[in-house]
């Protein structure tokens, strides 16, 4: 939700092609999606609007692709809480790929001696996304390591609803972009009611994201930042999550080495 993260475009503000079939190159949160539940796609298409079939179809386009290749990165992530205090957490990611299952494995790395916190994300052969968690799993639940990162955000678990919709086209960050929207169909006191994300025509990337609290609210913005050329690949280097309620706001940078 990882070896190298493939950009499609040699300029990031063209957008994020996170993926190309039969590559090991993985993003972080792109890595990370889901196939449609089980019953999202039992509804006949002439039950939907045309832009409720074209979010499902663009989802669709965008989940479909999965990784072929294991691969382990490290990276850290950079962490200012709503008063200002800052912090710094080294963490490693792996998947693991096999013919009809992949696994993705977040582990931090202590440097004090404390307990590491592991986040699993499994997607089996059922089509259903499950966690697997070291240590307290409520706390994780909700934020990875401290972060603004949740399972879910890892996960881009929003994909996973069945609600999706096309709301309009326009351009962001230089970008002509499809604005999809995936709402959620049952609603808690946590998590996100609904997320619109804007998605690269070109390259199918995600340009930007922002997700809405339950009382319709914007919580969360999250924005691809930095990018370095691997390999001949340009691959996403960094990215952020602003939480605009608390005020606080994460960074996570990947270790990209060149030969």
């Amino acid at each position: 939700m990882y070896g190298a993260f493939h950009i499609g475009r040699a300029a990031l503000l063209r957008g994020l092609n996170f993926w190309r079939r039969g590559s090991a190159a993985l993003p972080l949160l792109l890595g990370m999606l889901l196939l449609m539940a089980a019953g999202a796609t039992a509804e006949t298409t002439n039950t939907l609007s045309d832009a409720e079939i074209q979010g499902r179809a663009l989802a669709r386009k965008i989940f479909e692709l999965q990784p072929t290749e294991n691969s382990t990165n490290t990276g850290v992530l950079k962490i200012k809480d709503g008063a200002g205090h800052k912090s710094e957490i080294r963490f490693e990611m792996r998947v693991k790929a096999e013919l009809t299952n992949w696994y993705a494995i977040f582990t931090t790395i202590s440097t004090n001696g404390s307990e590491n916190e592991e986040l699993m994300v499994a997607h089996p052969n059922n089509n259903k996304i499950s966690y697997g968690y070291g240590g307290n799993r409520a706390a994780r639940l909700e934020s990875f390591a401290n972060s603004d990162f949740s399972a879910g955000d890892l996960s881009l678990s929003f994909l996973y609803w069945p609600e999706q919709k096309i709301l309009k086209k326009e351009f962001r960050r230089n970008c002509s972009c499809a604005v999809l929207e995936s709402t959620n169909p049952s609603l808690g006191t946590n998590g996100y009611s609904r997320v619109v994300c804007w998605i690269d025509e070109e390259s199918d990337g995600i340009v930007q994201a922002e997700a809405y609290d339950v009382n319709g609210k914007l919580l969360k913005g999250f924005y691809p930042k930095d990018v370095k050329k691997v390999n001949g690949q340009w691959q996403l280097q960094s990215m952020e999550i602003d939480n605009v309620q608390t005020g606080s706001r994460t960074r996570l940078e990947l270790d990209l080495k060149s030969p």
